[in-house]
C-alpha cells in the first residue's frame, strides 16, 4: 500500500484515525492509532507503532518517536510566552512569537492529562505519569510525575 498525502497530511501504512480527528499538515507514521478529539497541527510529526489516546492535543513543533504512548487528555505547549495581541493591540501572527519544539524519543509513554511544556525532550522508554507537569527534560529510561514533574525513580 502507498503512502497517503491527503489536505498536506502525510499518512504511513495501516494508520488508523477514528471520527471526530483534526489533522493537518502534519506527519504519521505507519501502523500508528489516532484516537477520537484528537488534534495534531501542522509541522507535528509522529512516528511508527504508536498510540495517541483520545482528547490529546499534540502542537506545531512536537516531534514523537517510534513506539510512543501518549494517554487520554494530553496537550503540548509550542509558545513559552503566549499572547493574544502585540504591544499596539493588533492580533498576534505566526511572525509575532517564537516555535520551541518538543522531543519525545522512541518507545516514551505520556500519562492521561499531562501537560508537556515546549522546548523540552522526554527520553527514550521515560514514562511521565499522569497529570504531570512536564517543564525540562526527562532522562531516558526514568519515570517522572508531579507538578512540576520530578523524577520517582530509574527504570531497569
Amino acid at each position: 500500500m502507498e503512502k497517503k498525502n491527503i489536505n498536506n497530511v502525510k499518512l504511513g501504512e495501516n494508520v488508523k484515525i477514528f471520527d471526530f480527528v483534526n489533522l493537518y499538515g502534519c506527519t504519521i507514521g505507519d501502523n500508528t492509532k489516532i484516537g477520537t478529539f484528537v488534534e495534531i497541527q501542522k509541522n507535528a510529526t509522529i512516528g511508527k507503532n504508536c498510540k495517541i489516546s483520545s482528547h490529546t492535543f499534540i502542537c506545531e513543533g512536537v516531534h514523537i518517536g517510534d513506539g510512543v504512548f501518549v494517554g487520554h487528555n494530553v496537550t503540548f505547549i509550542n509558545d513559552r510566552i503566549p499572547r493574544a495581541v502585540n504591544p499596539d493591540g493588533s492580533l498576534q501572527t505566526e511572525a509575532d512569537w517564537k516555535l520551541e519544539e518538543t522531543f519525545v524519543k522512541n518507545g516514551a509513554s505520556i500519562g492521561s492529562s499531562a501537560t508537556i511544556l515546549c522546548g523540552v525532550t522526554i527520553g527514550e522508554n521515560a514514562i511521565v505519569g499522569a497529570g504531570a507537569v512536564v517543564t525540562k527534560d526527562v532522562p531516558p529510561n526514568t519515570v517522572v510525575a508531579g507538578v512540576p514533574a520530578k523524577v520517582i525513580k530509574k527504570l531497569v
